[in-house]
């Protein structure tokens, strides 16, 4: 006989597959961001006191995923206030993973930015890396700092041009562990009109989401785990949670 537990968690799995075959509210998602984003909705949120310019939905997420597979090693291109940073630290912490790393990568850390990181409580484990994120020396001191990892997880969320994305896919995949996520954010850049963004060499047909339709074309050991962007619906990654086979 079913458990409790598993009954609910049974209809849990019903409801994220009929958000995700509902184009209405799906489509509604897409409709939430576009409009808020002309209120830059993703800047009204904090984490432990750093701007962590993200849907408070995608960290609900990301907290999911992190629990489940419990990286010793975080991975982020795209550091901006550095929020985000201190969320995967902070995450370790509660978590008990007492050795491990959060390596941040950017090519201008600003210097409010950097001593704001490096004071702040979770610091132990941060690592900054300044420069470009697919600059060779950028690669390879990341993936020295990454030496050892048991499970390593990778974040991309810097400049979001088609070409730069495709370019950081194909640079950190391998670091990325088996059964683990290379996450991409703002693939929503797809879905919005020409005119969302007048003032960025970005938009849609050269965007994240088109990268990551050229790099599945080309690497077969990462599948797009849909349930996660389906279920959340107010999500700047949508189908950019790619889980490694």
């Amino acid at each position: 006989m079913a458990s409790d537990i598993d009954l609910f968690n049974k209809s849990v799995e019903e409801n994220i597959k009929n958000l995700g075959n509902s184009k209405e509210m799906q489509e509604l998602g897409v409709s939430f961001l576009e409009e808020t984003g002309k209120f830059n909705y993703t800047y009204n949120f904090s984490w432990m006191g750093l701007p962590i310019i993200q849907c408070p939905q995608d960290i609900v997420a990301m907290q999911e995923i992190l629990w489940r597979i419990k990286p010793d090693t975080i991975i982020e291109t795209g550091i901006a206030r550095g929020g985000s940073i201190a969320f995967y630290s902070s995450m370790m912490d509660m978590m008990g993973i007492a050795d491990g790393k959060v390596i941040g990568i950017d090519i201008d850390i600003r210097a409010h930015n950097r001593e704001a990181l490096e004071n702040h409580p979770t610091a132990k484990r941060i690592h900054l890396v300044e420069g470009s994120s697919i600059d060779r020396k950028t690669v390879e001191q990341v993936t020295e700092l990454a030496k050892g990892s048991k499970t390593t997880l990778v974040c991309l969320d810097s400049m979001h041009t088609k070409e730069h994305v495709l370019e950081e896919l194909r640079l950190y995949a391998d670091l990325v562990s088996s059964g683990s996520y290379l996450v991409v954010f703002d693939t929503t850049i797809e879905y919005v009109p020409d005119s969302f963004y007048p003032d960025r060499p970005w938009g849609p047909g050269n965007s994240p989401m088109t990268a990551i339709e050229e790099f599945l074309k080309e690497n077969s050991d990462f599948e797009i785990d849909y349930a996660i962007s389906d279920k959340l619906l107010i999500t700047v990654a949508r189908n950019g949670f790619l889980r490694k086979k």
